[in-house]
């Protein structure tokens, strides 16, 4: 008997959920209230990587002086036409998420949903009944008190994206990994940029080593780094902003951008009328098959396990076959981590920290992007590479990169956990040369 499987929320957790179940033979409703894609897609992932690479390109070209006949090689930004390709860029990219949603004949609804009981849902006045429910409603910038009253005033990871013209000046407030993206973004396009943050050092999730890597090259840069540092008071005189922080330095600005977390996106879903309460961070699930209770699920921000896109995709395609009596498993150790700041940082599994408090007796390798000829040749030197490995049998815990392409290099580490690799087979992959990923083969040869 064919089951109804309904899905709530249309970005990376949810149109996959819905792809996924429909492939398993279920019939799919998948219901989105605002655009296709989600935060991801329309303000987030897609469109701020549009936004780094073009930064990126000008960090270029400001070098490109040093191999110039004339100093008259550089360019300026066009905030304009910067944005116009990012747009360009998320209109193909969801007309290719509803090709696909038509191709597998997912119904595609616009509206709001409610529970009504843990058998129907409602949207738009229409009573939908379902077998089974996936939950991927995502997440909202989470905005702190002080800044909750100036929202006008402020950007976020979505209000960002609508400013008419690159500001001279920008204070963000939060290091994370949005801020620090917006803060090498901004600082690759010419303006001065503030960062504040309340502990005492930049992506305190990260890496250590990666963490520092990136605050070095941040302060070489420019960007003033105000870390252990809280905002007290926020004010507008004349088109410009001033946060006042506690011990009373003010900082001026034209722009100011909050960042400072994310809160699930679950009011209104009438989650009481199907037993599941939830908090600011999402809902509680089995970390595994992302089941709430008998047939209701979730996946992507709302379950708190990784707010990721790609963690998201994988929870969806798993909460979708588990709903419908396929055994699958979703593993948040397996999941690579990456931020596109120039450096990049990128990291899976454990750091050393945490493998010790896991009660691993480690052995790190560490090689450095100076020393590699890729990096050389290439003038991005900045950065290094530390495998985290258990000494005795030499199986891989992670790694953690920061240097350039760590994005895409993270990625022989995704492979080589999934395998269930030591450090001995590792070692035997011969890698292409000069390359930047030899310097994997540099760390383990330590």
């Amino acid at each position: 008997m064919t089951k109804n499987i309904v899905v709530i929320g249309a970005g990376p957790a949810g149109y996959p959920a819905a792809l996924k179940a429909a492939s398993l033979g279920a019939n799919v409703t998948l219901i989105e209230k605002n655009a296709i894609g989600g935060v991801c897609l329309n303000c987030g992932c897609i469109p701020s990587k549009s936004l780094l690479d073009a930064a990126h390109r000008f960090d270029i070209a400001a070098g490109l002086k040093n191999l110039a006949e004339e100093d008259n090689v550089g360019a300026t930004p066009s905030w304009q036409k910067i944005s116009a390709r990012r747009e360009e860029v998320i209109l193909k990219l969801r007309a290719g998420i509803n090709a696909l949603l038509k191709a597998k004949k997912v119904n595609v609804i616009t509206g709001e949903a409610k529970f009504l009981n843990d058998k129907e849902i409602e949207t738009n006045g229409q009573k939908i009944p379902f077998d089974a429910a996936i939950i991927a409603a995502g997440t909202h910038s989470f905005i702190p008190q002080l800044f909750e009253e100036h929202r006008h005033n402020i950007l976020d990871n979505s209000t960002v994206f609508n400013i008419k013209e690159l500001p001279k000046t920008v204070t963000i407030i939060g290091g994370g990994v949005i801020g620090c993206e917006f803060a090498s973004l901004f600082n690759s396009l010419g303006a001065k940029v503030n960062i504040v943050e309340m502990m005492p050092a930049l992506v305190t999730g990260e890496d250590e080593t990666s963490a520092r890597v990136l605050a070095n090259s941040f302060a070489k840069r420019g960007i003033n780094i105000l870390a252990g540092k809280t905002a007290e008071k926020f004010e507008v005189k004349d088109g410009k902003k001033f946060i006042t922080l506690a011990g009373g330095e003010v900082l001026e600005s034209d722009a100011v951008l909050v960042a400072v977390g994310r809160a699930a996106h679950l009011g209104g879903l009438g989650l009481e009328n199907i037993g599941v309460s939830w908090t600011r961070r999402g809902v509680e699930v089995n970390p595994q098959t992302m089941q709430i209770k008998e047939n209701i699920f979730a996946a992507g921000d709302v379950t708190g396990l990784c707010l990721l896109a790609h963690a998201a995709t994988r929870q969806g395609e798993v909460a979708a076959a588990n709903a419908l009596g396929h055994k699958e498993i979703y593993d948040n150790n397996l999941i690579p981590r990456a931020m596109y700041t120039n450096p990049e940082i990128s990291s899976i599994g454990l750091n050393k920290t945490q493998a010790e408090k896991a009660g691993y007796k480690v052995k790190v390798n560490r090689a450095f992007f100076a020393a590699n000829g890729r990096a050389l040749t290439q003038e991005e030197t900045d950065g290094q590479i530390q495998i985290i490995s258990e000494e005795n049998s030499g199986k891989i815990l992670g790694a953690a990169i920061a240097g350039a392409n760590a994005s895409e290099m993270i990625h022989i580490f995704s492979v080589a956990m999934a395998a269930g690799m030591t450090t001995a087979r590792l070692k035997n992959i011969v890698f292409a040369h000069p390359s930047l990923s030899e310097i994997i083969a540099e760390a383990l040869n330590k």
